[in-house]
């Protein structure tokens, strides 16, 4: 719960004063929308590097959980410094926000001789309810590094939930299956949604049973994304497409997105129905899309200034996004 911001050191006061703006300057956009799952902090202070998520739970239960995942300090700074600040990131947030301490998941950095990377995570098995635009859906905060629904491609399912009427969807590397939720709401008449992770797809499976969307129209599909979009003959009028960076597992080849993207989407367009549209999305910051390679087969357009929702404006490199359809 708030506290009062006279026990906090200069940088946590600091950081909660910006909380406090933040949540002012998002209200009226959330009333306006609904929205109940946004970001409302993204190393807006620089020396204070961590990523802040707000969601909102469904009734009856309602509550307000918290993420914060802390980013990678610069190798110039202290150990102990990044240490001091990410504290204060945490004390700003406790007298900032009405959230109980059980409800406050925090993601830390663990340093050592391998290098930065996200240490040990809890596993607590806790699932809660969230609602974006006309669906339910579970995240988990604690139990994995990424929650269940990536906050930033909003705009995205909101674009595809309005343009699935009467249309055969596929969704690739579909993880929760978030995206297929807001197809299937909007009317597609058929869904396939494609992840080599069972876990992830008995989530999607989840999902779309608390939106009351499961049925034979809307697929879960384990495999290698590369494989199966090669072997599979059927056409969707809309695609969506959001590779990882990089995998690599024992039932499927490694992938990296930058070598990989134009055999992807060379095989995606392959499934596109005369006039259909694929929707290829990518958070790789130095990510360079193929245009000589992708122009063989298709047009490409990007439209990534309109897949940003006002709290991710802050961070225009959050995913690039772009329209690709059959040449």
């Amino acid at each position: 719960m708030p506290t009062d911001d006279s026990s906090l050191s200069d940088g946590a006061r600091m950081v909660a004063n910006r909380l406090r703006k933040n949540v002012r300057r998002l209200a009226s956009w959330r009333r306006r929308t609904g929205v109940t799952c946004y970001r409302l902090y993204d190393a807006d202070l620089p020396e204070y590097a961590a990523a802040i998520d707000v969601y909102e739970t469904l009734p009856p239960d309602t509550r307000l959980l918290v993420h914060v995942q802390e980013y990678q300090a610069p190798r110039h700074i202290p150990e102990e410094t990044s240490a001091r600040r990410f504290a204060e990131i945490l004390d700003a947030v406790r007298a900032a926000l009405p959230v109980a301490a059980g409800d406050l998941a925090v993601k830390t950095r663990a340093r050592g001789k391998g290098g930065s990377k996200y240490g040990r995570l809890d596993a607590r098995g806790r699932f809660v309810a969230v609602r974006e635009g006309e669906v339910e859906l579970e995240v988990n905060l604690f139990d994995y590094l990424d929650t269940g629904l990536f906050l930033d491609h909003r705009p995205i399912r909101r674009r595809i939930a309005a343009e699935s009427a009467g249309k055969r969807f596929l969704n690739l590397f579909c993880y929760t299956g978030a995206a297929t939720l807001h197809a299937a709401k909007g009317g597609a008449r058929r869904t396939v949604s494609v992840d080599l992770s069972a876990t992830y797809l008995d989530w999607a499976a989840r999902n779309l049973g608390r939106s009351g969307l499961a049925g034979s129209r809307h697929e879960l599909v384990q495999d290698d994304v590369m494989r199966w979009i090669e072997r599979h003959g059927d056409r969707y009028d809309l695609i969506f497409c959001d590779p990882p960076t990089f995998s690599n597992s024992k039932r499927a080849d490694d992938f990296d997105v930058q070598r990989d993207h134009p055999a992807l989407l060379r095989a995606a367009v392959a499934r596109l129905a005369p006039g259909g549209l694929l929707l290829f999305s990518n958070n790789f910051r130095r990510f360079r899309l193929d245009e000589a390679a992708i122009s063989a087969f298709a047009t490409v357009q990007e439209i990534s200034a309109d897949t940003l929702d006002p709290d991710f404006e802050r961070n225009p490199r959050i995913h690039r996004t772009w329209e690709v359809r059959q040449r």
